[in-house]
């Protein structure tokens, strides 16, 4: 656990003033979970990207998402060799530990669409054949508003492929002084040193898979589920992923905080940042009050 402390410490030199939002981003990749951020630009999205891939020492790559991007830019493509007469496969960045898909809402849906496979299975198509990809892969993705020009919504499928979404906010005006005086941000970045290895976060996304969970707390979140499904306030309820990966992000949150099982405060906990962003209103209301109003009303048992 002095590790997992030392990780924030670093993390919260970065993003400075907002210890909540380091702790679901390190409970979410815990979990192998997708982590989406979303918040206007210049608030330290793209930076904590980085900051969580420097201290995790995976090796990373990032894509820097555009309306022109295609999918064979994040998959890779087939070229001919002159010199030996072949076809070979140029693996593209998709191929690496943790992907960092900067502004991923800028592309096309059919671009989004590329890591649909490779963000369920941890594997891609390549003619045919399933190539695997690494182990563990993870998945930041940034996004500005949808209501920012030249934006693209991401669809349902994939929205419910990221086990959490995060929204930074501005900084306190305390905080945002340290920034300006070059005491956090991608300062504190440059001479970051890796805290774990990539064996190590295996290891520690095992033992956090570990963690017990009761039959009792299992219906509770069952009937969580259940709840957004016949309330008849969204389009759609919760998928059963979604309860998979919730209870995969509590068991992580009780890891790190040193406990041996998942308790309904786990759960309460990460609602809105496991569920907000697969919900949508029918009658326009914010998925986030809705979801909220569910937890306060489902009894824990």
């Amino acid at each position: 656990m002095q590790k997992i402390d030392r990780l924030f410490e670093q993390l919260n030199q970065v993003i400075l003033g907002n210890p909540d939002a380091t702790k679901l981003a390190v409970v979410c990749l815990l979990a192998k979970g997708h982590l989406l951020i979303e918040d206007i630009p210049g608030v330290g999205k793209t930076t904590l990207s980085h900051a969580l891939a420097n201290l995790f020492g995976l090796p990373y790559k990032r894509v820097q998402f555009t309306s022109d991007l295609l999918p064979s830019d994040i998959i890779g493509m087939t070229i001919f060799d002159m010199d030996t007469k072949k076809f070979h496969f140029k693996r593209g960045p998709v191929f690496t530990s943790l992907l960092l898909a900067d502004e991923i809402n800028r592309a096309t849906p059919k671009t989004q669409s590329a890591l649909l496979q490779a963000m369920e299975e941890q594997q891609i198509s390549v003619e045919g054949k399933q190539v695997d990809l690494s182990s563990p892969f993870f998945v930041i993705a940034t996004q500005n508003p949808l209501e920012q020009s030249g934006t693209f919504p991401l669809p349902e499928s994939q929205l419910d492929r990221f086990l959490m979404r995060l929204s930074l906010g501005y900084p306190s005006a305390e905080f945002e002084k340290q920034l300006l005086l070059n005491k956090g941000g991608k300062a504190a970045t440059a001479n970051q040193i890796p805290v774990f290895t990539k064996d190590e976060v295996t290891e520690l996304c095992d033992q956090a898979n570990n963690v017990h969970v009761s039959e009792k707390l299992v219906t509770y979140l069952q009937s969580i589920l259940s709840e957004t499904r016949r309330s008849g306030k969204f389009v759609n309820g919760l998928s059963p992923r979604a309860g998979l990966q919730w209870l995969q992000a509590a068991k992580a949150l009780a890891f790190i905080e040193g406990r041996d099982a998942v308790l309904p405060d786990d759960i309460k906990a990460l609602a809105v940042h496991t569920a907000a962003h697969r919900l949508q209103s029918k009658d326009g209301a914010s998925s986030k009050e809705e979801i909220a109003h569910i937890i306060s009303t489902v009894d824990p048992l």
